[in-house]
Order: C-alpha cells, then sequence, then structure tokens
C-alpha cells in the first residue's frame, strides 16, 4: 500500500474504479468552485495551506457570537489533563440562546478541519442558528491543539479534558449533564468517536449520543473508497495521508495504534452510546463510516446510518442551499431531537 495517497499498480484505483455519480445540484457547485476545492494537503504544502485557512475561515469575536443579544456566550480555560506531558489550559466557547432558562442539554462539539485546520469559533455562528435555537440547547466548541505543532494524544486529550470539565462543572454552566451530545464533523467526527471511547475506557461523563458526520476514523487510508475516489474527492487519499501523517507523526502506520488515535482500529465497539453517521457515497471517507456503523451493530450498539447519494466531502458546507444538503441537515436535527428527547 503507498501510504501517501498514491496509487500503486496493485491497489483497487489501479483498476480504473468508476466513482459514484454526483448529484447534479452539488456537482454544479463544485464546478463553480474551481480547481482550489479539490487541491490536495500535502507535506509540501501543509504549512501554506495551513496559513491560507487562518486567514480565510471567519473567526467571529465573542460579541460577533451574541449577535445583538440572542445568545449568551463566553470563553473558558480549563486544565487539561493531570500529569500529561504536554498538559496545558484547553478553550472551550460555552454558548447558549439567551431566552432559555432551567439546565440545558449539551452538544459538546469538536470542529472539523483535518485535524491540521479549523478553530473552535468559525462553526459556532451555524451551530447556534440551526441546533441551539430550536432544539433549546447548550453547544460547547473545543480548540483543541492543530497538528503537526501538536500531535497525537494532544488534541485527543483536549477534547477529553474539556468534556470532564464541562460535565464536573454543569450545574454552575446552566448544563444538563444527563444531556450531553458528543458531535463532529470530518476530523471533528473522527475526534468526537474518539472521546467517546476514551470516556467508556476510563469512566466518567456519559454522552447520551455522538453525532459523526463525515467522520476521519481510519488512518490506514486503505479502503475501496479511499482509492475509488483518489483525485476526485474534495478531501482524498493524499490529503487525507498527509493529515494523518501529521497527526500521528512517528506512530503514523503502526501496527499496535490505540483506537483513541484512529476509532476504525478499535475491535471493541461495545458499550458506546448511540450513534448517527452520514456519509457521502462520493466521498474518500465513506466506507470507514459505514464500517464503523457496522461494528457498533455487530456489538449489539445502536447506530443510525445515512449514505448522501451523489455527495462529496464537505458537500453541505459548500453548498449550503443544494437539496441534499438540506435534507442532511434535516436528518441531523431529527436524530438529535429524538435523542435530547429520550
Amino acid at each position: 500500500m503507498d501510504r501517501d495517497g498514491t496509487p500503486s499498480e496493485r491497489s483497487p484505483a489501479a483498476a480504473d474504479r468508476h466513482p459514484p455519480p454526483l448529484d447534479p445540484e452539488l456537482s454544479a457547485a463544485l464546478r463553480a468552485l474551481g480547481g482550489e476545492a479539490g487541491e490536495p494537503v500535502t507535506p509540501e504544502n501543509l504549512a501554506a495551506r495551513q496559513e491560507r485557512d487562518a486567514a480565510a475561515r471567519p473567526r467571529p469575536t465573542i460579541r460577533d457570537l451574541r449577535a445583538d443579544g440572542r445568545f449568551e456566550v463566553e470563553e473558558l480555560r480549563v486544565p487539561g489533563v493531570p500529569g500529561a506531558p504536554d498538559g496545558r489550559e484547553v478553550t472551550l466557547v460555552h454558548a447558549r440562546p439567551a431566552a432559555a432558562t432551567g439546565p440545558l442539554p449539551l452538544l459538546y462539539y469538536l470542529h472539523g478541519g483535518g485535524m491540521i485546520m479549523g478553530n473552535a469559533r468559525s462553526v459556532l455562528p451555524r451551530l447556534l442558528r440551526e441546533w441551539a435555537l430550536p432544539l433549546r440547547l447548550a453547544v460547547v466548541s473545543v480548540e483543541y491543539r492543530l497538528a503537526p505543532q501538536v500531535q497525537y494524544p494532544g488534541p485527543v486529550e483536549d477534547c477529553w479534558a474539556g468534556l470532564v470539565h464541562v460535565a464536573d462543572r454543569a450545574a454552575d454552566l446552566g448544563l444538563d449533564a444527563d444531556r450531553v451530545v458528543v458531535g463532529g464533523k470530518s476530523a471533528g467526527g473522527g475526534l468526537a468517536a474518539a472521546t467517546a471511547l476514551v470516556t467508556r475506557d476510563r469512566g466518567g461523563p456519559v454522552p447520551i449520543g455522538q453525532l459523526l458526520m463525515s467522520p476521519m476514523l481510519d488512518d490506514r487510508n486503505d479502503s475501496f473508497s479511499s482509492h475509488q475516489m483518489a483525485g476526485r474527492d474534495t478531501w482524498d487519499r493524499i490529503s487525507n495521508a498527509t493529515a494523518w501523517q501529521a497527526h500521528l507523526g512517528d506512530r503514523y502506520g503502526a501496527c499496535d495504534l490505540p483506537p483513541y488515535a484512529a476509532p476504525a482500529r478499535a475491535t471493541d465497539l461495545s458499550g458506546l452510546p448511540p450513534a448517527y453517521l452520514d456519509v457521502g457515497s462520493a466521498e474518500t471517507l465513506r466506507d470507514e463510516a459505514v464500517a464503523y456503523a457496522q461494528g457498533i451493530w455487530h456489538a449489539g450498539g445502536a447506530a443510525e446510518l445515512h449514505v448522501w447519494a451523489g455527495a462529496f466531502h464537505g458537500f453541505d458546507t459548500l453548498a449550503p442551499q443544494a437539496v441534499l444538503s438540506r435534507d442532511a441537515r434535516d436528518a441531523r436535527t431529527r436524530w438529535l431531537r429524538r435523542i435530547l428527547d429520550r
């Protein structure tokens, strides 16, 4: 296997595997974005891509997030994992509808960006508009540290430490510690899955659900879909390999990698909170998401899986008004409502 994402003669990609067709509306949106949407991240351009992302990705101020008083927003700095060699404070952004009263359920959210890009604030306006207001829930978005500057286990421990702190302080923060959902998209989805595994194995806060949207779960980068979508998806094998190598460093490719580093490595998926997984049929991460749902089912757990026909990675972000994007957001909202109402 060519772990750098380059197909070899023996790989499934060499057999001219035809990708699933794109949804026509999403295909048009992708063409309108031009070639930049599919430009792979490589070890050589990683630093430049990080700088470009930091400059281009919106990072609203706390005042902006408060939206003229519609939301209460505060930034929290909480202790990292005690005794960790790279322990430090973890920054959390806590936001809730200003008019909501009583202990609120919590969406503990981990942003996307391949574990190499993104920030805790840029995702909040959409989360607050689409979920916090209609579902009357609070959101805590985690500013976990990014690779390669900080590698595994640093980002996972950041997510875990923040969850423990929020659960311990739930009463002070106006949160219902018995109704916490961990969630995220792409890298955030993988970190959410890892956080659910950590809390199961260490004990502590018990989430009632895990919301895993196009999750990055498997560092091995060798699924059928990763080969099938090579050079085609907005996040392809090259970008995926670059991100995993940045995250894992010298552990990249290790046979004994812990499941907290890459949840697809887990051999026991029992005892996990109910999961919602969704992914596009035309994206690199399709097969690992499907396999993770199957693993939960095989272990006797609950998982709801949606494979959106003709969707590429990040489709609902790059084409938010497309019918398929709206359908995906509606399905996630319905699942969240069901989980919170149980």
